[in-house]
């Protein structure tokens, strides 16, 4: 994060983005509610995704579970487009996810968590478990 983007991420909400919310953002899917709608069109917030994501979306649409209907790079193409800002992994963010309660089995979900934790980060997502943890979640 440079010190624009962390001085930013003081005076303004900050997210992360769950990995269907991802999805449904940049495909423009009527699955994605208006509330999350107005925080990601709202350009006073900043916006996240993790390549825990892109690992995800991978994974789902090589085993042939996920259907995007656009190509795998046109897929991360529009991701990198989008304005979101790609969320690194750090060694911390995986000490937190060890002590992380079991209440997810997914473990993309539950990095995410970590994740957001590690950066004091909202998780926009429509996941009922989510909320399970130490989390704010947006829906």
């Amino acid at each position: 994060m440079t010190l624009f983007q962390a001085l930013k991420h003081i005076s303004n909400m900050a997210f992360l983005l769950d990995t269907h919310t991802l999805l449904w953002a940049i495909l423009n899917d009527k699955n994605l509610s208006s509330n999350a709608k107005k925080y990601l069109s709202d350009t006073a917030h900043i916006v996240y995704y993790s390549p825990v994501s892109q690992w995800e979306i991978t994974i789902n649409h090589s085993l042939g579970s996920l259907d995007l209907r656009i190509t795998l790079d046109e897929c991360f193409d529009i991701i990198t487009k989008t304005g979101f800002i790609e969320l690194p992994l750090h060694s911390d963010q995986f000490i937190t996810l060890s002590k992380l309660p079991h209440h997810h089995k997914d473990p993309f979900d539950r990095m995410l968590v970590a994740q957001a934790i590690c950066n004091n980060l909202r998780i926009i997502t429509k996941d009922s478990i989510i909320p399970k943890y130490d989390v704010e979640t947006i829906w």
